[in-house]
């Protein structure tokens, strides 16, 4: 395979998920162009690629020569619903445009959200589900998929449960925000590990999940008590009625009949593997 075909452009490096992936993708065979802002590094084995999502000028030049563009850049934790979606929604049109004008060629993979899924979905979020998020970043991101799905492109879209893993420390802060959210002890949550995300991406770069929508998680989706107790932390017990049941759980079954395996099958094999 040519150089040429393994070049990639992936955005979103310094977060959660693009800190872990890119070092990942790397270790695949992938030639990573890091999308930066002025002064940023890109993480190891990747070539910096000074550009700004809201730019579509220095996106030009930053998408030129790639065959897939991973679309991982997002604004969520913040109050600010005007800076989610200028970012969520207008960076990512303007990437696209980008990619259309200048790499019409390249694969592009979006990174989603399973938060798009209705509170009270009558069953585990699937993805021909009808979605109507009440809050600014899941609603953004689904705008997104829809500019995306339209755009004409070579596409697909990965939507992420809660991710954890590889000392993000991301498990460690959950239990503060369910318990602000008095959300039930009892509500299961879908889960991914980052080692999986790699995974999924490498499945979706390789074209097996073109044209879809994508639920990425693990096997066992994990109650609300047992991830906070595994974060050091117990919730208040009840057994109250559990109210929408299916909220934050998500079915992986296209995902599995794509091929995709998770490495890390539950949170519990994370922690007696070492992996958090």
């Amino acid at each position: 395979m040519s150089r040429e075909s393994k070049t990639i452009l992936v955005t979103g490096v310094t977060g959660l998920v693009g800190a872990r992936l890119v070092p990942r993708l790397v270790d695949a065979g992938f030639y990573c162009h890091a999308l930066v802002r002025g002064g940023k590094d890109a993480p190891a084995g990747a070539t910096a690629v000074e550009a700004d999502l809201l730019d579509e000028a220095s996106l030009a030049a930053a998408v030129k020569g790639v065959s897939a563009i991973v679309h991982l850049a997002a604004i969520f934790r913040t109050q600010d619903v005007d800076l989610i979606w200028k970012n969520n929604l207008e960076g990512t049109r303007k990437l696209i445009n980008a990619a259309k004008a200048h790499a019409p060629g390249a694969r592009f993979i979006l990174a989603s959200t399973t938060h798009v899924y209705n509170k009270n979905n009558p069953h585990p979020g699937r993805e021909n589900d009808d979605v109507d998020p009440q809050h600014a970043y899941p609603a953004s991101k689904v705008a997104a998929e829809k500019e995306l799905r339209e755009s004409g492109i070579n596409w697909s879209i990965l939507r992420f449960p809660f991710v954890y893993g590889d000392g993000d420390k991301h498990l460690e802060t959950l239990p503060e925000h369910l318990i602000a959210a008095k959300w039930h002890p009892a509500m299961r949550m879908s889960t991914i590990h980052h080692r999986d995300i790699a995974t999924a991406v490498n499945m979706a770069l390789a074209g097996t999940m073109d044209g879809r929508i994508v639920n990425i998680s693990d096997e066992a989706p994990t109650s609300l008590y047992e991830l906070s107790g595994l974060a050091g932390v117990t919730m208040e017990s009840s057994s109250e009625p559990l109210t929408d049941p299916w909220y934050l759980h998500s079915d992986s079954s296209l995902a599995r009949s794509l091929g995709f395996q998770p490495a890390v099958r539950t949170v519990y094999q994370a922690v007696h593997d070492k992996l958090l």
